[in-house]
């Protein structure tokens, strides 16, 4: 299997969890602290399809549910690479020590993790299986922040996350940190797919560009790392961005229950800003619809919109529907019985109807005669004029994609149904956090 941005994060170590919530300037630049008043993330369970999750890091002790590892390895919380358990973190980190002032703090810290050991590494089937078990096991947000350029529509990857959508699941994924176009999953219709932003609000020219639909901050941040000496790293990467937005859609689905996975992705969307980048038209090909914004996600009027959301959703599968519910009681096809049913109905109204035609054309020519009275042939002839409808003109089966030109020059990798996110009318507010 060939992977794409396999290395979604760069990291150093930090020396100390006491230096480590200093360094999360996301908190700060959200506002962290009035997000909260709003929404915690409480009541919601955030899969986090991974390297595993060490259930006891400091600041995300109570935060771990059992989860699965489907790597053979048996335990979901041996995370001997820390890029799990860094994710983890930024979704639901609680901090530790006095007041929690030390170590990690999730942007959604009372939302629960449930741990699925199934990194891109081990192959598209793998961790399929793992965002299969999410959502059975009652997940309503999944996080991919990996590449895996084996997922493309049609792939045991891409049908599971069409699973996780078709139960009300919403699936973020990391865009890619190579520069190139999107990559799988991310790529994958009805995902939500996250480039970088830095300190300054900028793009992260890492990041991959395309069919994006959020930014987030993916430069510097402090993360959990149980690799390292201290437990705590700094990274680089969309891995980060996707997470944040993971946490933002937490946020969302426990303040708005009721709100269908395609509605939260459009509160996600409408709220998002191009704030620090003026001259951006959404949808843009490095920021998507704009920063995400939990703050104004949680707060803004926004319609709820249709049920799917406003982005684009994977094609129905063309092949016939198997199973008992597609055939009669004798295995036969239904409606081929049908056709065969009405053969003689049919013959029978097209002879009616074949002699009502000829009768109308004699009584026709009489007429017409009758009205030149021994006038020799008319001037109409028969050919049809030009306009009429003669030869009939059929459809063509190809139809624009909505906002064609927003694609940016950036081809779809191989194989991939281009995604244009198509939101309503509404725009959305390009000022504040």
């Amino acid at each position: 299997m060939a992977l794409t941005g396999a290395l979604l994060l760069t990291s150093a170590p930090m020396a100390s969890a006491d230096a480590v919530r200093d360094a999360q300037w996301p908190l700060t630049i959200y506002d962290a602290e009035k997000v909260w008043k709003t929404s915690q993330g409480a009541g919601v369970t955030v899969a986090v399809v991974d390297s595993g999750v060490d259930a006891n890091q400091p600041d995300l002790t109570g935060q771990v549910l059992a989860g699965k590892d489907f790597t053979g390895g048996g335990d979901p919380h041996n995370d001997t690479d820390g890029h799990g358990t860094g994710m983890a973190s930024l979704i639901a980190g609680h901090g530790h020590g006095a007041n929690g002032s030390a170590g990690v703090m999730g942007l959604a810290p009372k939302a629960k993790i449930l741990p699925v050991k199934a990194p891109a590494s081990a192959g598209t089937e793998t961790w399929a299986a793992g965002v299969r078990y999410a959502v059975d096991q009652g997940a309503s947000v999944i996080n991919l922040s990996f590449g895996d350029s084996s997922a493309y529509p049609g792939s045991a990857g891409a049908e599971a996350i069409k699973y996780a959508q078709k139960h009300d699941v919403v699936v973020v994924a990391a865009t890619g940190n190579d520069s190139g176009t999107v990559s799988y999953p991310a790529a994958l219709p009805g995902v939500v797919a996250v480039s970088a932003v830095d300190k300054d609000l900028k793009y992260w020219s890492s990041s991959n560009k395309g069919n994006v639909t959020v930014a987030a901050p993916g430069v510097q941040t402090a993360q959990a790392d149980p690799t390292t000496r201290s437990g705590y790293a700094v990274a680089d990467g969309t891995s980060g961005s996707a997470a944040y937005v993971s946490a933002i859609v937490a946020l969302l689905r426990s303040k708005y229950p009721d709100l269908t996975a395609g509605q939260i992705i459009n509160r996600l969307i409408k709220s998002a800003s191009f704030l620090n980048n003026e001259g951006k038209k959404a949808p843009d090909s490095e920021l998507g619809y704009g920063i995400a914004r939990p703050g104004s996600a949680l707060t803004m009027n926004i319609p709820a919109g249709p049920k799917d959301g406003p982005l684009a959703q994977a094609s129905p599968p063309t092949s016939t529907t198997s199973g008992s519910a597609s055939k009669g009681n004798d295995g036969t096809n239904p409606v081929k019985n049908e056709k065969k049913s009405s053969s003689g109905s049919i013959f029978l109204i097209a002879g009616i109807a074949a002699v009502v035609v000829v009768i109308a054309i004699v009584f026709a020519v009489i007429r017409s005669r009758r009205n030149r009275g021994s006038g020799g042939p008319g001037s109409g002839g028969g050919v049809p004029p030009q306009g009429t409808g003669y030869p009939p003109q059929y459809p063509s089966g190809h139809q624009p994609y909505p906002n064609a030109a927003s694609n940016q020059g950036y081809p779809a990798p191989a194989g991939q149904q281009p995604q244009y996110p198509n939101p309503y009318t509404q725009q959305p507010p390009r000022q504040g956090q």
